[in-house]
């Protein structure tokens, strides 16, 4: 049986509407205990004496979600998990925006909160998806992880 890959990108910053749904679709799953949520937000750093105003991000989207989900059936098959929902912008995100909602569910805290930690050093490692800092003077740089 062929497993239908999830599409894990969203067009620009993600809505906090989108998130809240996304946690009131579960409400009527009984058996979850717990869920873990992961936010990654657009800082406005200051680089070189530079201001960061969004960053505009690119992906490998077919290596990206084929990755994506080699990491699912890792992490479904190492923790109990009830479910997992992860989604990465594309485009620009201002700062302040969300541009990273990871979201995990399971019976137990420790689980949902490990698993939700272990999917977003996957996501930042592993998948294709670059970012471009977009400053106030219009500059622009590719940005490095930390």
């Amino acid at each position: 049986m062929i497993k239908k890959i999830k599409n894990i990108f969203i067009e620009g910053a993600i809505p906090p509407l989108f998130i809240a749904d996304s946690i009131a679709k579960h409400a009527t799953k009984k058996n979850i205990g717990a869920h873990s949520i992961f936010l990654g937000q657009i800082r406005e750093d200051v680089v070189d004496g530079k201001t960061v105003k969004a960053i505009e991000y690119s992906a490998y989207e077919a290596m990206a979600l084929e990755k994506m989900q080699e990491i699912r059936e890792e992490l479904f098959s190492k923790y109990e998990l009830s479910c997992m929902h992860v989604h990465h912008s594309i485009g620009v995100v201002n700062a302040g925006e969300i541009c990273l909602f990871v979201f995990t569910s399971s019976k137990h805290r420790n689980i949902a909160m490990e698993a939700c930690n272990e999917i977003v050093e996957h996501v930042k490692a592993e998948l294709q998806i670059w970012g471009k800092e977009i400053f106030n003077d219009q500059s622009h740089q590719w940005k490095i992880n930390s």
